[in-house]
């Protein structure tokens, strides 16, 4: 970015002949049309995708009209805020007529005004950063509120101050701290004491829009950096404020690990092992964050100095769903994450291969799609500071790998089923569809999971003797 202190070169680095195209057109109705805000941002960050805002003077149904037959397809849902949406040739375009918005500060909803210059534009806008705009008619790039110079150095800051813009919209306070993920900006430290003093005002925020930026948060290159910056400017406890209650008392008689840093170093240690080429992974990361939020509310004090947490795997998997529930994450995310936090502890009744074969099936079986998963986040979680002891909880999970890789190759351990199916209970044991048949098919799988697969004889036999002590008849052979 050495050549982001050169105007002339910045215009010259934001050439898109969908842009030029669509300029073109305006300037023929006698508009001026902008590249703006976060596209400029992205173009001279060297990321710069497929979507392109714009900012015009024309009224939004002009633009409507001037993109009509241009465009391979025009939406306007936006067109009460005054964006219209256009797609031509893979590239989407968002069009919107200049705005000089005020808002009620009681909710995030802005009384929509359309505004006359561009600058009048740039100023209402979140950050500096977003603040640049390039003419692409006289190609002249636009920079009132030095956002260059805060791209260059990765500083956050607001073109007015920051204390009027977190109280038009609140939900700014959570762009920068995913900012601070994604992109590896610095805050300033006046926005910094702003989201310190507002940080109460997010609650005016629908849990939705919350959410999202979230997810974005925890999917950027930087997650930790934001997740510290939510707790240290007090937005966490409103968003997640299981995390900040992590940070348990540690005093000179009851000296245990610091949880929350702890689950922090678990963070970024599961990052470490997502696959190279892969997208974030939100479930494994999430799974990382809160797989020891229980600890605060199971923690006991131990004669003698030490400290227990007894089943907080159990309470963390419970607190998990209602704080995803609560966040509106779907329920596969919620499933995934909760039962991921009550597993990561199982491994450490594996000793030093204690596990018989059954235990080994089970804990396969109870992982299901989740297993890489699990591998990932146990391994993670293995942060002790005895780096031999670190090194053998490895090995030892190598090994139970192993035994996985070679029990899952003798039994197709991703679809571990009873030996006999539903239709052959139901024949056997003369029974109709219902209740006991569903009884009898849990009782073989429980069978398989124990004993891996049986011969077919072997199956139906235990299936008779199960059925003899449950009162039930099976037919004689000529039935």
């Amino acid at each position: 970015m050495s050549n982001l202190t050169q105007p002339n070169a910045v215009v010259e680095r934001l050439r898109f002949p969908v842009a030029d195209e669509l300029a073109e057109r305006f300037a023929a109705a006698g508009h001026r049309l902008y590249l703006v805000g976060g596209s400029v941002r992205d173009a001279l960050l060297g990321r710069l995708g497929n979507d392109l805002d714009f900012a015009t003077d024309a009224r939004p149904d002009e633009v409507l009209r001037l993109v009509t037959g241009w465009a391979e397809a025009v939406w306007d849902t936006g067109i009460a805020f005054g964006t219209v949406g256009a797609r031509r040739r893979g590239t989407a375009c968002e069009i919107t007529t200049f705005r000089s918005d005020t808002y009620d500060r009681m909710s995030r909803n802005p009384e929509v005004r359309f505004g006359d210059s561009i600058e009048e534009d740039l100023v209402r806008r979140d950050f500096t950063v977003n603040a640049m705009a390039v003419d692409l008619s006289a190609k002249t790039f636009i920079d009132p509120h030095d956002g260059l110079s805060a791209l260059a150095n990765r500083r956050l800051d607001t073109p007015a101050t920051p204390q009027e813009s977190f109280a038009d919209d609140p939900l700014r306070m959570m762009r920068a701290v995913r900012f601070v993920s994604q992109l590896g900006f610095t805050v300033e430290p006046r926005v910094l004491a702003a989201i310190e003093e507002m940080h109460d005002e997010i609650a005016r925020i629908t849990v939705e829009r919350v959410q999202v930026e979230l997810a974005k948060l925890l999917t950027g290159r930087h997650p930790r950096r934001g997740i510290e910056l939510m707790v240290d400017t007090g937005l966490a406890d409103h968003v997640l404020p299981e995390v900040p209650a992590m940070r348990l008392e540690i005093d000179e008689h009851h000296q245990h690990k610091d949880v929350y840093q702890h689950s922090l170093v678990v963070l970024d240690q599961a990052i470490d092992l997502e696959e190279p080429d892969a997208e974030p992974d939100l479930v494994l990361r999430l799974a990382a964050l809160l797989h020891d939020i229980g600890k605060p509310a199971t923690r006991r004090h131990i004669e003698g100095g030490g400290v227990s947490f007894h089943h907080h795997e159990v309470v963390g998997a419970k607190m998990v769903r209602k704080r995803l529930r609560a966040l509106r994450y779907s329920k596969e995310i919620t499933e995934d994450v909760a039962q991921l936090v009550y597993l990561h502890l199982r491994f450490h009744g594996y000793g030093r291969g204690e596990w018989t074969d059954s235990a080994v099936r089970r804990y396969v079986t109870d992982a299901g799609p989740l297993l890489s998963r699990l591998h990932k986040l146990v391994r993670a979680d293995c942060t002790t500071r005895n780096r031999r002891k670190a090194a053998a909880l490895q090995r030892t999970y190598d090994e139970l790998e192993e035994r996985i890789a070679r029990i899952a190759a003798e039994e197709d351990l991703a679809r571990v089923r009873p030996d006999l199916d539903g239709n052959e209970i139901m024949r056997l044991l003369g029974l109709p569809p219902g209740p006991l048949v569903g009884q009898a098919w849990r009782f073989l799988k429980e069978l398989r999971l124990d004993r891996g697969p049986l011969e077919h004889d072997e199956a139906v036999a235990e299936l008779r003797r199960w059925a003899a002590e449950q009162g039930v008849t099976p037919p004689g052979p000529g039935a």
